[in-house]
Protein backbone atom coordinates (compact mmCIF):
# COMPACT_ATOMS: atom_id res chain seq x y z
CA UNK A 1 0.00 0.00 0.00
CA UNK A 2 2.58 2.58 0.59
CA UNK A 3 4.65 1.48 -2.08
CA UNK A 4 1.80 2.40 -4.33
CA UNK A 5 0.65 5.38 -2.48
CA UNK A 6 4.68 6.62 -3.10
CA UNK A 7 4.11 5.51 -6.92
CA UNK A 8 0.85 7.41 -7.26
CA UNK A 9 2.34 10.51 -5.49
CA UNK A 10 5.56 10.57 -7.46
CA UNK A 11 3.75 10.80 -10.64
CA UNK A 12 1.29 13.42 -9.58
CA UNK A 13 4.21 15.67 -8.70
CA UNK A 14 5.90 15.43 -12.07
CA UNK A 15 2.22 15.77 -13.71
CA UNK A 16 1.99 19.56 -11.57
CA UNK A 17 5.50 20.15 -12.19
CA UNK A 18 5.76 19.51 -16.19
CA UNK A 19 8.58 16.96 -15.34
CA UNK A 20 8.16 14.86 -18.86
CA UNK A 21 7.35 18.37 -21.00
CA UNK A 22 10.21 18.82 -23.69
CA UNK A 23 11.91 21.69 -23.41
CA UNK A 24 12.95 23.75 -26.37
CA UNK A 25 16.97 23.94 -26.92
CA UNK A 26 17.63 27.81 -27.03
CA UNK A 27 21.08 29.36 -27.19
CA UNK A 28 21.47 32.61 -25.13
CA UNK A 29 20.80 34.79 -27.78
CA UNK A 30 17.15 33.11 -28.66
CA UNK A 31 16.78 32.89 -25.60
CA UNK A 32 16.89 37.02 -25.24
CA UNK A 33 14.69 36.98 -28.06
CA UNK A 34 11.62 34.71 -26.37
CA UNK A 35 12.23 37.42 -23.24
CA UNK A 36 11.97 40.20 -25.66
CA UNK A 37 8.81 38.84 -27.65
CA UNK A 38 6.75 37.79 -24.51
CA UNK A 39 7.63 41.15 -22.65
CA UNK A 40 5.24 43.05 -22.28
CA UNK A 41 2.71 40.00 -22.33
CA UNK A 42 4.30 38.89 -19.28
CA UNK A 43 4.90 42.51 -18.08
CA UNK A 44 0.80 43.32 -18.17
CA UNK A 45 -0.12 39.78 -16.36
CA UNK A 46 2.99 39.92 -13.15
CA UNK A 47 1.35 43.68 -13.15
CA UNK A 48 -2.32 42.46 -12.79
CA UNK A 49 -0.88 39.63 -10.41
CA UNK A 50 1.06 42.24 -7.75
CA UNK A 51 -2.06 44.59 -8.52
CA UNK A 52 -4.23 42.69 -7.22
CA UNK A 53 -2.36 40.61 -4.20
CA UNK A 54 -1.29 43.61 -2.65
CA UNK A 55 -4.75 45.11 -3.21
CA UNK A 56 -6.02 41.91 -0.99
CA UNK A 57 -2.93 42.15 1.17
CA UNK A 58 -3.59 45.57 2.92
CA UNK A 59 -7.10 43.66 4.12
CA UNK A 60 -4.52 41.45 6.29
CA UNK A 61 -1.97 43.69 6.64
CA UNK A 62 1.48 41.95 8.66
CA UNK A 63 1.95 45.55 10.40
CA UNK A 64 -1.44 46.93 11.24
CA UNK A 65 -4.60 44.45 10.69
CA UNK A 66 -3.17 41.28 11.86
CA UNK A 67 -1.87 42.51 15.34
CA UNK A 68 -5.16 44.41 15.81
CA UNK A 69 -7.16 40.99 15.49
CA UNK A 70 -4.80 39.28 17.51
CA UNK A 71 -5.04 41.86 20.36
CA UNK A 72 -8.85 41.35 19.88
CA UNK A 73 -8.64 37.90 21.02
CA UNK A 74 -5.74 38.20 24.02
CA UNK A 75 -4.21 41.20 25.83
CA UNK A 76 -0.92 39.13 25.72
CA UNK A 77 1.90 39.67 23.09
CA UNK A 78 3.73 36.81 22.66
CA UNK A 79 1.21 35.57 19.95
CA UNK A 80 1.65 38.99 17.95
CA UNK A 81 5.35 37.99 18.17
CA UNK A 82 4.07 34.52 16.89
CA UNK A 83 2.51 36.46 13.99
CA UNK A 84 5.28 38.78 12.92
CA UNK A 85 7.54 35.99 13.22
CA UNK A 86 5.13 34.11 10.89
CA UNK A 87 5.28 37.00 8.33
CA UNK A 88 9.03 37.88 8.62
CA UNK A 89 10.55 34.50 8.92
CA UNK A 90 7.75 31.84 7.23
CA UNK A 91 8.33 33.46 3.32
CA UNK A 92 12.11 33.40 3.87
CA UNK A 93 13.42 30.24 5.83
CA UNK A 94 11.75 27.12 3.84
CA UNK A 95 13.72 28.43 0.20
CA UNK A 96 17.01 27.46 0.72
CA UNK A 97 15.34 23.75 1.19
CA UNK A 98 13.59 24.10 -1.98
CA UNK A 99 16.76 25.39 -3.90
CA UNK A 100 18.01 22.38 -5.31
CA UNK A 101 14.68 21.09 -6.74
CA UNK A 102 13.61 24.19 -7.75
CA UNK A 103 17.39 24.36 -9.82
CA UNK A 104 16.73 20.92 -11.67
CA UNK A 105 13.56 21.69 -12.82
CA UNK A 106 12.99 23.49 -16.01
CA UNK A 107 9.92 24.79 -15.89
CA UNK A 108 9.65 27.35 -12.65
CA UNK A 109 6.15 28.69 -13.72
CA UNK A 110 4.10 25.10 -12.95
CA UNK A 111 5.56 25.22 -9.02
CA UNK A 112 4.20 28.94 -8.65
CA UNK A 113 0.69 27.92 -10.13
CA UNK A 114 -0.15 24.21 -9.45
CA UNK A 115 1.54 23.83 -6.20
CA UNK A 116 1.18 27.64 -5.09
CA UNK A 117 -2.31 27.20 -4.94
CA UNK A 118 -2.51 24.54 -2.41
CA UNK A 119 0.72 26.11 -0.37
CA UNK A 120 -0.09 30.03 -0.87
CA UNK A 121 -3.58 30.90 -1.40
CA UNK A 122 -6.01 28.38 -0.23
CA UNK A 123 -5.02 28.88 3.19
CA UNK A 124 -5.97 32.46 3.52
CA UNK A 125 -10.48 31.07 3.48
CA UNK A 126 -9.48 29.70 6.15
CA UNK A 127 -8.64 33.46 8.14
CA UNK A 128 -12.74 33.64 7.39
CA UNK A 129 -13.44 31.06 9.90
CA UNK A 130 -11.25 32.38 12.22
CA UNK A 131 -13.31 35.61 12.39
CA UNK A 132 -16.64 33.69 12.48
CA UNK A 133 -15.60 32.03 15.68
CA UNK A 134 -13.43 35.16 17.20
CA UNK A 135 -16.97 36.21 18.91
CA UNK A 136 -17.75 32.99 20.99
CA UNK A 137 -14.27 31.40 21.10
CA UNK A 138 -11.41 33.54 21.22
CA UNK A 139 -8.36 31.20 21.89
CA UNK A 140 -10.13 28.61 18.99
CA UNK A 141 -9.68 31.34 16.15
CA UNK A 142 -6.45 32.39 17.48
CA UNK A 143 -5.60 28.62 16.78
CA UNK A 144 -7.01 28.68 13.73
CA UNK A 145 -5.49 32.38 12.66
CA UNK A 146 -2.09 31.28 13.62
CA UNK A 147 -2.46 27.83 11.92
CA UNK A 148 -3.77 28.89 8.67
CA UNK A 149 -0.95 32.18 8.59
CA UNK A 150 1.51 30.24 8.89
CA UNK A 151 0.38 27.75 6.10
CA UNK A 152 -0.02 30.76 3.90
CA UNK A 153 3.43 32.10 4.94
CA UNK A 154 5.05 28.90 4.85
CA UNK A 155 3.67 27.93 1.82
CA UNK A 156 5.14 31.22 0.18
CA UNK A 157 8.68 30.79 0.98
CA UNK A 158 8.64 27.17 -0.60
CA UNK A 159 7.69 28.33 -3.97
CA UNK A 160 9.50 31.56 -3.44
CA UNK A 161 12.60 30.94 -5.41
CA UNK A 162 10.97 29.38 -8.77
CA UNK A 163 8.55 32.88 -8.68
CA UNK A 164 12.25 34.49 -7.75
CA UNK A 165 13.66 32.87 -10.73
CA UNK A 166 10.28 33.54 -13.08
CA UNK A 167 11.31 37.05 -12.81
CA UNK A 168 14.27 37.24 -13.78
CA UNK A 169 13.60 35.23 -16.58
CA UNK A 170 10.51 37.03 -18.24
CA UNK A 171 13.08 40.34 -17.40
CA UNK A 172 15.93 42.12 -19.15
CA UNK A 173 18.31 42.59 -16.62
CA UNK A 174 18.39 46.24 -17.35
CA UNK A 175 14.59 46.46 -16.92
CA UNK A 176 14.26 44.50 -13.98
CA UNK A 177 14.03 47.21 -11.57
CA UNK A 178 11.99 49.58 -13.53
CA UNK A 179 9.52 46.20 -14.27
CA UNK A 180 8.97 45.37 -10.81
CA UNK A 181 9.21 48.80 -9.60
CA UNK A 182 6.25 49.70 -12.03
CA UNK A 183 4.04 46.34 -10.50
CA UNK A 184 4.95 47.48 -7.13
CA UNK A 185 4.13 50.78 -7.70
CA UNK A 186 0.70 50.21 -9.19
CA UNK A 187 -0.12 47.33 -6.99
CA UNK A 188 0.39 49.18 -3.53
CA UNK A 189 -1.75 51.83 -5.40
CA UNK A 190 -4.84 49.40 -5.31
CA UNK A 191 -3.72 48.55 -1.74
CA UNK A 192 -4.18 51.91 -0.70
CA UNK A 193 -7.68 51.47 -1.84
CA UNK A 194 -8.18 47.97 -0.01
CA UNK A 195 -7.01 49.92 2.99
CA UNK A 196 -9.53 52.99 2.96
CA UNK A 197 -12.11 50.08 2.30
CA UNK A 198 -10.91 47.98 5.00
CA UNK A 199 -10.55 51.36 7.03
CA UNK A 200 -14.59 52.01 6.41
CA UNK A 201 -15.43 48.14 7.64
CA UNK A 202 -13.53 48.41 10.35
CA UNK A 203 -15.48 51.61 11.38
CA UNK A 204 -18.85 50.54 10.32
CA UNK A 205 -19.13 46.86 10.99
CA UNK A 206 -18.90 45.42 15.02
CA UNK A 207 -16.59 42.91 15.85
CA UNK A 208 -16.26 39.86 14.64
CA UNK A 209 -17.80 40.63 11.01
CA UNK A 210 -15.56 43.53 10.40
CA UNK A 211 -12.62 41.08 10.53
CA UNK A 212 -15.14 38.05 8.72
CA UNK A 213 -15.61 40.65 5.27
CA UNK A 214 -11.66 41.51 6.26
CA UNK A 215 -10.55 38.15 5.38
CA UNK A 216 -13.02 37.36 2.90
CA UNK A 217 -12.01 40.14 0.26
CA UNK A 218 -7.87 39.49 0.96
CA UNK A 219 -8.96 35.46 0.37
CA UNK A 220 -10.89 35.95 -3.07
CA UNK A 221 -8.65 38.85 -4.56
CA UNK A 222 -5.18 36.33 -4.09
CA UNK A 223 -6.86 33.75 -5.95
CA UNK A 224 -7.94 35.98 -8.73
CA UNK A 225 -4.43 36.90 -8.37
CA UNK A 226 -3.54 34.19 -8.91
CA UNK A 227 -5.48 33.58 -11.97
CA UNK A 228 -3.62 36.48 -13.44
CA UNK A 229 -0.32 34.58 -12.65
CA UNK A 230 -1.54 31.34 -14.57
CA UNK A 231 -1.29 33.60 -17.27
CA UNK A 232 2.31 34.16 -17.31
CA UNK A 233 4.21 33.24 -20.95
CA UNK A 234 7.22 31.46 -18.90
CA UNK A 235 10.41 31.68 -21.26
CA UNK A 236 12.34 28.24 -20.71
CA UNK A 237 15.68 27.17 -21.21
CA UNK A 238 17.47 23.90 -20.55
CA UNK A 239 19.03 22.70 -17.54
CA UNK A 240 22.81 23.37 -17.18
CA UNK A 241 24.02 22.91 -13.70
CA UNK A 242 24.85 19.88 -12.85
CA UNK A 243 22.54 17.24 -11.01
CA UNK A 244 23.31 17.88 -7.00
CA UNK A 245 22.61 15.41 -4.33
CA UNK A 246 21.38 16.87 -1.20
CA UNK A 247 24.73 16.28 0.69
CA UNK A 248 26.29 17.73 -2.48
CA UNK A 249 23.99 20.62 -2.44
CA UNK A 250 24.63 21.59 1.25
CA UNK A 251 28.26 21.57 0.56
CA UNK A 252 28.20 23.70 -2.43
CA UNK A 253 26.71 25.93 -0.24
CA UNK A 254 29.50 26.25 2.19
CA UNK A 255 31.63 26.78 -0.87
CA UNK A 256 30.03 29.80 -1.84
CA UNK A 257 30.29 30.90 2.12
CA UNK A 258 33.96 30.56 1.59
CA UNK A 259 34.39 31.70 -2.03
CA UNK A 260 32.07 34.71 -2.81
CA UNK A 261 33.25 37.41 -0.21
CA UNK A 262 31.30 40.09 -1.82
CA UNK A 263 28.14 38.07 -1.40
CA UNK A 264 28.59 36.91 2.09
CA UNK A 265 29.33 40.32 3.22
CA UNK A 266 26.23 41.23 1.80
CA UNK A 267 24.20 38.25 3.31
CA UNK A 268 25.49 39.39 6.90
CA UNK A 269 24.73 43.10 6.45
CA UNK A 270 21.36 41.62 5.25
CA UNK A 271 21.07 39.62 8.51
CA UNK A 272 21.89 42.43 10.48
CA UNK A 273 18.99 44.70 9.00
CA UNK A 274 16.99 41.55 9.22
CA UNK A 275 17.87 41.84 13.14
CA UNK A 276 16.40 45.08 13.14
CA UNK A 277 12.64 44.52 12.17
CA UNK A 278 12.21 43.43 15.44
CA UNK A 279 10.00 46.26 16.59
CA UNK A 280 7.60 45.79 13.06
CA UNK A 281 5.00 43.92 14.27
CA UNK A 282 4.99 46.26 17.57
CA UNK A 283 4.12 49.55 16.11
CA UNK A 284 0.49 49.28 16.08
CA UNK A 285 0.08 47.66 19.35
CA UNK A 286 2.38 50.94 20.73
CA UNK A 287 0.02 53.24 19.18
CA UNK A 288 -3.20 51.92 20.42
CA UNK A 289 -1.86 50.96 24.14
CA UNK A 290 -0.15 54.24 24.47
CA UNK A 291 -3.10 57.25 22.64
CA UNK A 292 -5.95 54.28 22.11
CA UNK A 293 -6.27 55.34 18.74
CA UNK A 294 -9.49 54.02 17.16
CA UNK A 295 -9.47 50.46 14.98
CA UNK A 296 -10.54 52.98 12.18
CA UNK A 297 -7.79 54.86 12.57
CA UNK A 298 -4.92 51.40 12.23
CA UNK A 299 -6.56 50.78 8.57
CA UNK A 300 -5.17 54.60 7.76
CA UNK A 301 -1.82 53.68 8.96
CA UNK A 302 -1.62 50.36 7.05
CA UNK A 303 -2.95 53.68 3.60
CA UNK A 304 0.32 55.83 4.57
CA UNK A 305 2.56 52.81 4.89
CA UNK A 306 1.55 51.27 1.66
CA UNK A 307 1.55 55.26 -0.20
CA UNK A 308 5.42 54.93 1.34
CA UNK A 309 5.67 51.66 -0.23
CA UNK A 310 4.05 52.94 -3.73
CA UNK A 311 6.65 55.90 -3.45
CA UNK A 312 9.63 53.76 -2.69
CA UNK A 313 8.74 51.40 -5.59
CA UNK A 314 8.77 53.53 -8.15
CA UNK A 315 11.76 55.67 -7.82
CA UNK A 316 13.70 52.36 -6.50
CA UNK A 317 13.02 50.63 -9.78
CA UNK A 318 14.20 53.88 -11.37
CA UNK A 319 17.12 54.47 -8.96
CA UNK A 320 18.24 50.72 -9.46
CA UNK A 321 18.45 50.49 -12.87
CA UNK A 322 20.17 53.69 -13.33
CA UNK A 323 22.86 53.15 -10.05
CA UNK A 324 22.00 49.08 -9.46
CA UNK A 325 20.53 47.35 -6.15
CA UNK A 326 22.95 48.53 -3.45
CA UNK A 327 22.12 52.44 -3.42
CA UNK A 328 18.14 51.60 -2.84
CA UNK A 329 19.04 49.14 -0.59
CA UNK A 330 21.02 51.56 1.74
CA UNK A 331 17.94 54.30 1.49
CA UNK A 332 15.33 51.36 3.06
CA UNK A 333 17.62 50.52 5.62
CA UNK A 334 18.38 54.77 6.14
CA UNK A 335 14.45 54.89 6.14
CA UNK A 336 13.36 51.74 8.35
CA UNK A 337 15.82 53.53 11.33
CA UNK A 338 14.52 57.03 11.04
CA UNK A 339 10.92 55.03 11.55
CA UNK A 340 12.04 53.20 14.69
CA UNK A 341 13.80 56.54 16.06
CA UNK A 342 10.60 58.24 15.61
CA UNK A 343 8.50 55.88 17.21
CA UNK A 344 10.87 56.03 20.24
CA UNK A 345 10.71 59.73 20.47
CA UNK A 346 7.27 60.28 19.86
CA UNK A 347 5.38 63.13 21.69
CA UNK A 348 2.05 62.74 19.92
CA UNK A 349 0.03 60.10 17.56
CA UNK A 350 0.72 62.06 14.49
CA UNK A 351 3.99 61.52 14.18
CA UNK A 352 2.71 57.66 13.64
CA UNK A 353 2.22 58.89 9.82
CA UNK A 354 5.62 59.32 9.76
CA UNK A 355 6.62 56.28 11.03
CA UNK A 356 4.43 54.21 9.32
CA UNK A 357 5.35 56.13 5.79
CA UNK A 358 8.88 55.61 6.21
CA UNK A 359 8.40 51.80 7.10
CA UNK A 360 6.66 51.57 3.43
CA UNK A 361 9.79 53.24 2.07
CA UNK A 362 11.74 50.04 3.33
CA UNK A 363 8.98 47.94 2.28
CA UNK A 364 9.20 48.78 -0.98
CA UNK A 365 13.14 49.17 -1.34
CA UNK A 366 13.07 45.55 -0.45
CA UNK A 367 10.23 44.49 -2.25
CA UNK A 368 12.17 45.63 -5.71
CA UNK A 369 16.16 45.97 -5.03
CA UNK A 370 16.13 42.91 -1.97
CA UNK A 371 14.42 40.34 -4.40
CA UNK A 372 16.48 41.78 -7.14
CA UNK A 373 20.05 42.37 -5.96
CA UNK A 374 20.62 38.78 -5.07
CA UNK A 375 20.17 37.71 -9.45
CA UNK A 376 23.32 40.08 -9.66
CA UNK A 377 26.03 37.91 -8.07
CA UNK A 378 25.22 34.35 -9.54
CA UNK A 379 25.10 33.32 -13.22
CA UNK A 380 20.83 32.45 -13.77
CA UNK A 381 21.52 28.73 -13.50
CA UNK A 382 22.32 29.07 -9.32
CA UNK A 383 19.59 32.13 -9.15
CA UNK A 384 17.28 29.72 -6.55
CA UNK A 385 20.65 28.67 -4.71
CA UNK A 386 21.64 32.31 -3.93
CA UNK A 387 18.52 33.16 -3.08
CA UNK A 388 17.32 30.62 -1.08
CA UNK A 389 20.76 30.40 1.16
CA UNK A 390 20.20 34.78 1.69
CA UNK A 391 16.62 34.30 2.51
CA UNK A 392 16.55 31.00 4.81
CA UNK A 393 19.32 32.77 6.68
CA UNK A 394 17.09 35.55 7.25
CA UNK A 395 13.94 33.32 7.93
CA UNK A 396 16.05 32.00 10.84
CA UNK A 397 16.72 35.25 12.00
CA UNK A 398 13.14 36.91 11.48
CA UNK A 399 12.06 33.86 13.94
CA UNK A 400 14.13 35.17 16.53
CA UNK A 401 13.74 38.39 16.51
CA UNK A 402 10.06 39.02 16.95
CA UNK A 403 10.29 37.25 20.12
CA UNK A 404 12.54 39.30 21.18
CA UNK A 405 10.55 42.00 20.36
CA UNK A 406 7.46 40.76 22.21
CA UNK A 407 9.63 40.24 25.64
CA UNK A 408 11.26 43.95 25.11
CA UNK A 409 7.34 45.22 24.12
CA UNK A 410 6.45 44.05 27.32
CA UNK A 411 8.96 45.51 29.12
CA UNK A 412 9.14 49.09 27.38
CA UNK A 413 8.66 49.83 23.80
CA UNK A 414 11.00 52.30 23.67
CA UNK A 415 13.93 50.22 24.33
CA UNK A 416 12.28 48.01 21.39
CA UNK A 417 12.42 50.52 19.22
CA UNK A 418 15.52 52.39 20.19
CA UNK A 419 17.35 48.96 19.77
CA UNK A 420 15.56 47.87 16.15
CA UNK A 421 16.86 51.94 15.18
CA UNK A 422 20.50 51.09 16.36
CA UNK A 423 20.58 47.62 14.86
CA UNK A 424 19.63 48.80 11.76
CA UNK A 425 22.09 51.78 11.37
CA UNK A 426 24.61 49.28 12.14
CA UNK A 427 23.05 47.30 9.06
CA UNK A 428 22.78 50.01 6.83
CA UNK A 429 26.98 51.03 7.85
CA UNK A 430 27.84 47.29 6.92
CA UNK A 431 26.44 47.48 3.58
CA UNK A 432 27.38 50.91 2.36
CA UNK A 433 31.26 50.19 3.64
CA UNK A 434 31.40 46.58 3.22
CA UNK A 435 29.73 45.04 0.17
CA UNK A 436 30.40 46.49 -3.53
CA UNK A 437 27.99 46.92 -5.89
CA UNK A 438 27.61 42.95 -7.50
CA UNK A 439 26.92 44.90 -10.92
CA UNK A 440 30.38 46.61 -11.50
CA UNK A 441 32.74 44.53 -9.36
CA UNK A 442 33.12 40.96 -9.44
CA UNK A 443 33.30 38.88 -6.31
CA UNK A 444 37.29 37.86 -5.32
Amino acid sequence: MLTWFRTWFLRLMRWMLWVDKPVPVRDEAQFAAEVERHYRWNLTFNLLDVATFLFSASFISASTIVPLFISKLTSSSFPIGVAAMIAQGGWALPQVFTANAVERLPHKKPIIVNLGFFFQRLPLWFLILAAMVAGGSPMLALFIFLGSYAWHNVGAGIVSTAWQDLLARCYPLERRGRSLGVSTFLGTGTGILGSAFSAWILEKLAFPSNFVLNFAIAAAGVTISWAFLSRVREPVRPIRAPRRSQRQFWAGLRDIWRRDHNYRRFLMARLLMAMGTMGSGFVTVAALNRWQVADSTVSVYTAIMLLGQTVGNLFVGWLADRFGHKLSLELGGLAIAVAFALAWLAPAPVWYYGVFALLGVNVGANMVSGTLMTMEFCVPERLPTYAGMLNSAIGVVSIVTPLLGAWLASVDYGILFALSAGVNLVGWAALHWWVAEPRWAHST
